[in-house]
């Protein structure tokens, strides 16, 4: 064992979604099976770089559809931990894919790729927000990512390894939800990943000083109980191959 788009759906829901997203690409291709389909739970702050390996993958996979579910780490893993179907977890954190281990549902996991933090202010930077010290500001609106998820509690990390208590004002479920919020005004910073700043034309990074960030590394793992393991592992080469790593790197992230 390897030592959080806007909201997320719940869990019926969730399973409606899959079971139309299959019959969806059922119809479209005609003959597509169980056989042809990956459903890949991915953390959100890999949703530009995993739509691209999607592309990707079923170009030099044809009639191989992926269907990817993107949301905060933690909710993922409870949404496979309570039976929702998956055939690959990419998580933010190892602690999420530990979780996923070691309540038998994934085995041996791979970090992929690494990311680290960065304050995302809006364009223009209407706060002045100059540094981490400044989220402590009560005049500001200040986001992070809710406890539990992986870019929430590295934030708090990173907050605590700089000695400033941040005066927040809301916490969003997932990475992309928080960075929606920033790029429409609605908050002065948001502390994300450096990936999500480069992703977005709507918002600013401001550095993390070194001795403050955290690096992240995001495992990836077949599941044990998926309708597709021989896909599930075809798409984990993937990610893991020079191919999957370039379109990592162009997203902006770092090689394990």
């Amino acid at each position: 064992m390897i030592r959080p788009r806007r909201g997320q759906l719940p869990r019926v829901a969730l399973l409606a979604f899959l079971a139309l997203a299959l019959v969806a690409a059922a119809c479209s291709s005609g003959s597509t099976t169980a056989e042809s389909v990956i459903l890949v739970s991915a953390a959100a702050s890999l949703t530009n770089a995993f739509a691209e390996i999607e592309t990707a993958f079923e170009v030099a996979n044809p009639g191989v559809d992926v269907v990817l579910n993107l949301g905060g780490s933690s909710v993922l893993r409870e949404q496979i931990l309570e039976g929702a179907p998956a055939d690959v977890f990419a998580s933010a954190d190892v602690t999420n894919m530990n979780l996923v281990v070691s309540g038998g549902v994934a085995d041996s996991p791979q970090v992929f790729a690494t990311n680290q933090l960065q304050i995302a202010v809006p364009l223009g930077n209407p706060g002045d927000v100059t540094g981490i010290a400044d989220l402590a500001d009560e005049q500001l609106l200040v986001g992070l990512c809710a406890s539990g998820v992986p870019c929430g509690d590295l934030a708090g990390e990173a907050l605590k390894r700089a000695g400033v208590a941040a005066a927040v004002d809301t916490h969003e479920p997932n990475v992309k939800a928080l960075l929606t919020k920033v790029e429409s005004g609605d908050l002065d910073a948001g502390v994300v990943y450096v990936t999500d700043v480069a992703g977005s034309e709507a918002v600013t990074g401001i550095d993390i000083p070194a001795s403050a960030n955290v690096t992240a590394g995001y495992p990836i793992a077949a599941t044990t109980g998926g309708d597709n393991p021989d896909g599930a592992a075809a798409f984990v080469a993937f990610v893991l191959s020079a191919d999957g790593q370039a379109i990592l790197a162009r997203h902006g992230f770092g090689t394990p």
